[in-house]
């Protein structure tokens, strides 16, 4: 019995990540994987809850090591998931959810075809582009650069197996729970589960 794999995937501004903060404080049996990054944090970022700061070389070496399921590089920073972790944790019976861009999604999808990709999409590209200034982090050229990355994202949406629209966020995330809730119940994982459970229901019709 293995757990569930989510891939969430979402263009720069569209909320991806407030979205998904909030989703694993309301279901602690899903496990965020932290990616390594050479980028540095962010104000508020910590090392190992937001990402692995780590140097070029260091990734480097993990990364002809082999130990990255997935690797990208994106406006000049490199990511890159932990193979083994996402193994041993799905193994648990435990759920894992990825937070990567499309191109992650597709070298993801290729080891784990039963991985559920989900893409979290802006109301219109004017909200998104309020989003990317209202950031108040990045340089006016840094903006347009994600923004236009951002077009590109979207064009990929068909991609993927659920679309959550971010306008209204309580929505949002009601939206991403139920995905996530309503894959967990599919009956041969259950039957996998709870199989004492049946072993004994189906007993009495016998």
């Amino acid at each position: 019995m293995a757990g569930n794999l989510f891939i969430v995937t979402a263009p720069s501004g569209a909320g991806k990540t407030t979205l998904v903060r909030a989703m694993l404080a309301q279901n602690p049996q899903v496990h965020l994987s932290v990616s390594y990054t050479t980028r540095p944090p962010r104000p508020g970022e910590k090392n190992g809850r937001d990402y692995h700061f780590v140097s070029m070389d260091e990734f480097v070496t993990k990364l002809n090591a082999g130990e990255f399921l997935e690797s990208a590089e994106v406006y000049g920073n490199c990511y890159g998931t932990s193979e083994q972790w996402i193994r041993d944790t799905l193994a648990n019976d435990e759920d894992v959810l990825l937070e990567i861009d499309w191109q992650g999604a597709i070298q993801v999808r290729r080891l784990f075809a039963d991985a559920v990709g989900i893409f979290i999409a802006p109301p219109t590209l004017d909200a998104l582009k309020t989003r990317l200034i209202g950031r108040g982090q990045d340089h006016p050229d840094v903006v347009a650069r994600r923004f236009a990355a951002a077009c590109e994202d979207i064009s990929h949406v068909g991609e993927f197996d659920y679309v959550i629209i971010n306008d209204d966020f309580d929505t949002a995330l009601a939206d991403l729970s139920a995905v996530l809730r309503a894959h967990r119940l599919r009956a041969p994982q259950q039957l996998a589960r709870y199989a004492d459970l049946f072993t004994t229901l189906n007993a009495r019709n016998e």
